[in-house]
């Protein structure tokens, strides 16, 4: 198995090609392609490699699938015996990033699958 350690969007993942993961917004559109060169640890067929902070020619390629808004956190404030109360929500600006490849020195070491399946849409599906 094959994995990678990143510094992306103020967070560190634990990424493996072909998943995709949620991270604070992107500065990049959706459908584009996103590198990463902030790799902390790279581990294939446990052969570890540990930057210090990051490893030096090593780099994560996915691709932004789209934006959307977190979940939402609801804020509640009260104060006993006073009347005092706040109630504040929030939902966090996220990218939904899919991995495609893990790459070390200018050679791809992991990449994606590639899916050969067309999805399902309302006008194929059998009735």
């Amino acid at each position: 198995m094959t994995y990678a350690i990143i510094e992306a969007g103020g967070i560190q993942l634990k990424v493996e090609p072909g998943r995709f993961y949620d991270i604070n917004l992107l500065p990049v559109d959706a459908e584009s392609n996103y590198t990463v060169d902030k790799v902390l640890l790279v581990n294939n067929d446990d052969e570890i490699t540990i930057g210090q902070p990051y490893i030096e020619g090593a780099t994560v390629e996915g691709t932004v699938l789209r934006h959307r808004r977190g979940k939402k956190v609801i804020v509640y404030k009260m104060q006993p015996k006073k009347k005092t109360r706040k109630k504040r929500g929030h939902r966090q600006e996220l990218s939904r990033l899919m991995i495609n490849s893990i790459s070390m020195g200018g050679s791809v070491i992991a990449a994606a699958p590639e899916t050969t399946e067309t999805p399902i849409t309302a006008d194929d599906s059998e009735e």
